[in-house]
């Protein structure tokens, strides 16, 4: 669809968007085509008696929905060396894995240039409108982005995550480079073996190169709050590193060690501006444009999952725009930000009708129709919600992505979508049903009481549905920036339990079936040893979230809640 390397131009970018999405119901045809013709020849689609055919109602009529689990054993094969065209024609590159926080262990994700070609062309996109609305010179971006533990399957593959595929592609340079996205750190750093390490040098690198930054930016928003969390604590080193022009002795990692060595030299004036600015700030409110003068925005994703953290990143952002990342997965991309003016909150993502194709799967209410039949990308309504099927050029047929979005409006003929919640993140004992986003809303209203209180923050919550206890009931954990009094604490947890408002909630709390919403509060720093628990496992920080509810595969997640709860409270709301 797009670019030459090198040469990007953002009117051409937008104008050939507006092209693509102008006729979408054509565009998903031939991209339909397309995967079809470039794998119609592999196992999975001639076992499927699809026969060569290409166009929708045969696809639809041969090819089942399927999940993760129904694809399994094909991608099992491919890690495990057999080189038959199973679920692509083109080769398997590597292996992807998923973040692993929401099952507990990681999926199997077959990744290939394809992919990284889309992400190339959804990039370009974003940035096109995003530069529109705020113009960047040349420059650089203080990304907190980091590759992820790499391993070898049977078969020889390359096993990482999704985001370390697209960081060691020789595409992504060049990409950034055009679209002056250009990391402040050297690669060292991103691909460093230690995330504290890598992130003390991220801030460092980003200090020393300031003047020239445009934007801030992480994959998710959880790893700026992270980041700046650690630089309230790290501050004063990292000035005392540019003042002597000698790299803490916490940085052991020889590779890092050196990258960030060669570039650091002595810097007394830039160390004492520094420290002149961080001691005039209140409270860290607006700490980003304070010592990133020239930045125009922060940049990540802060839907679903983290929603949460987007409060905290306005206090750091102070006087910045937060500006939503694009909509995608470890499976595959989904549409573009291309109103970068809008919060996060209201963000909507326009479908990219050449990246895949899609179709909907029709919810009524939350409770869904698992028997309605999916639509096409053009035939979804306005104020409808759905799940989202995906078919890419990476291997997925009609693949169930587990997304709840609704339709928001179109841009030209595309729609453009609100991602909603996933819809298998769902609290329930019996018959109740509350998903992430109910979730959100609870904590969300009994955070009100916890604000009301002078300089109490709510910096991190999970959930899970405890049905060893008779009755079983909702337990909550959060973790605090500092000691709450215990009545505001019982108020907080009465409160979360009436908010969730779902009926089969209600009713099984009004007779007993459901017991009492149980609040754990946990000792700070807790939510840190659960990251830490899934980056030993793999996960990179970049692409870690917060599970919001803690399902039975995640034990080890739970052991480490229990372990830290040093408040407990039960709610009185129905008594």
């Amino acid at each position: 669809m797009l670019e030459k390397k090198g040469n990007f131009n953002m009117e051409r970018v937008i104008q050939e968007f507006d092209e693509v999405t102008k006729n979408a119901s054509r565009v998903q045809r031939e991209t339909l085509k397309k995967i079809l013709e470039e794998n119609g020849d592999t196992e999975y689609l001639q076992g499927l008696g699809l026969r060569g055919r290409t166009d929708i109602d045969s696809f639809r009529a041969c090819i089942p929905l399927v999940t993760h689990h129904d694809l399994e054993p094909y991608i099992q094969r491919i890690a495990d060396g057999d080189t038959a065209p199973i679920l692509t024609r083109k080769p398997v590159t590597s292996i992807s894995l998923s973040s692993g926080t929401t099952q507990g262990k990681p999926k199997y994700i077959v990744f290939n240039e394809e992919l990284v070609h889309n992400t190339m062309q959804i990039y370009r996109i974003s940035y096109a409108f995003r530069n529109r609305e705020f113009p960047t010179e040349k420059g650089k971006a203080l990304q907190f982005i980091y590759g992820s533990k790499q391993f070898e399957t049977k078969g020889g593959l390359t096993a990482t995550t999704a985001t370390t595929n697209v960081y060691r592609s020789h595409q992504f340079k060049s990409t950034m480079c055009d679209i002056q996205s250009q990391c402040t750190s050297p690669d060292e750093v991103i691909f460093g073996s230690d995330f504290l390490q890598s992130l003390y040098c991220h801030l460092l690198c980003g200090l020393l190169y300031a003047d020239q930054v445009q934007f801030v930016s992480a994959t998710f928003a959880h790893s700026i709050v992270v980041a700046f969390q650690s630089f309230e604590k790290d501050w004063e080193e990292l000035c005392r590193d540019i003042k002597t022009g000698v790299l803490s002795s916490r940085i052991t990692n020889p590779n890092i060690r050196n990258a960030v060595s060669a570039i650091l030299r002595p810097d007394p004036e830039l160390a004492d501006s520094i420290y002149r600015k961080c001691e005039g700030l209140s409270n860290w409110y607006g700490v980003i444009p304070e010592l990133w003068t020239n930045a125009k925005y922060v940049y990540g994703i802060m839907t679903g999952s983290m929603e949460h953290y987007t409060r905290k990143l306005r206090h750091y952002a102070g006087r910045l725009p937060l500006v939503c990342a694009e909509y995608g997965s470890s499976e595959g991309w989904i549409g573009a930000n291309v109103d970068p003016l809008t919060p996060p909150d209201s963000a909507t993502f326009v479908v990219l009708p050449d990246i895949g194709f899609f179709e909907f799967i029709p919810l009524r209410g939350m409770d869904g129709c698992e028997h309605a039949e999916p639509i096409g990308l053009t035939e979804v309504q306005v104020g409808e919600e759905y799940e989202i099927i995906i078919t890419t050029f990476a291997g997925l047929y009609r693949y169930r992505l587990g997304d709840v979005v609704r339709v928001e409006g179109f841009y030209n003929s595309t729609p453009r979508l609100k991602f909603i919640c996933r819809r298998n993140l769902i609290l329930s004992i019996n018959i109740d049903k509350n998903t992430e986003k109910d979730l959100q809303l609870a904590v969300d209203e009994a955070t009100k009481l916890l604000l009301a209180e002078k300089k109490l923050d709510l910096l991190d919550f999970t959930s899970y549905a405890d049905m060893v206890s008779d009755p079983g009931h909702y337990v909550i954990f959060w973790e605090l920036n500092a000691d709450a009094k215990d009545e505001v604490l019982q108020s907080c947890c009465d409160c979360m339990d009436r908010t969730f408002v779902d009926p089969g909630y209600v009713g099984s709390r009004r007779i007993g079936t459901i017991g009492p919403l149980e609040l754990n509060v946990v000792e700070r720093g807790t939510f840190r040893k659960v990251l830490y628990h899934f980056l030993s496992r793999g996960t990179s920080v970049g692409q870690f979230k917060t599970p919001r509810c803690v399902g039975p595969a995640n034990r080890a997640v739970l052991e480490i809640l229990n372990e830290h709860a040093i408040k407990r409270f039960f709610s009185m709301a129905y008594y």
